[in-house]
């Protein structure tokens, strides 16, 4: 399994944070890895609910489907996902109070890529890429609710 790991500080209270994390009309505006929502209910995601995206990750292509399994507003979303050739796949989205009425955003993902012994050689091309999405992924939700909390 690979692990991915981030954190950011955003300057909006964690309420409205959770408000953009937990809208999938939102996700193409910060998500830099999908290339389109394929599936999803309309407003805010609850346990339960279930979206589809396509994804591109170190040029590669693939489907992803999302579980939601826990959405406490504002505090945490936790998702479970299945990809190709039955890989899987868990996000926690945990958000705190940073101390300075802002928000703590921290992400981490859980996957396990297919192929095996070959598949884990490929996999730390893929993993590097990842993490660079990652960062750039986190700065652009920052970007946009640092954006929204001043209009």
């Amino acid at each position: 399994m690979t692990l991915l790991r981030r954190e950011i500080d955003i300057a909006a209270p964690r309420e409205e944070v959770y408000d953009v994390l937990a809208d999938p009309a939102c996700l193409g505006a910060w998500v830099t890895i999908q290339e389109e929502l394929e599936e999803a209910p309309e407003g805010t995601l609850a346990r339960g609910d279930t979206l589809r995206q396509r994804m591109k990750v170190a040029g590669r292509r693939f489907h992803l489907t999302w579980k939601v399994l826990q959405a406490d507003r504002p505090e945490r979303i936790v998702w479970a996902g299945r990809g190709p050739m039955g890989t899987k796949a868990s996000a926690t989205y945990e958000l705190s109070e940073n101390g300075s009425e802002g928000t703590h955003f921290s992400y981490c993902n859980e996957y396990a890529l297919p192929g095996g012994p070959a598949g884990r050689l490929a996999g730390g091309a893929i993993a590097k890429a990842s993490g660079r999405e990652a960062d750039r992924t986190l700065e652009r939700l920052r970007d946009l609710v640092e954006n929204r909390a001043r209009t």
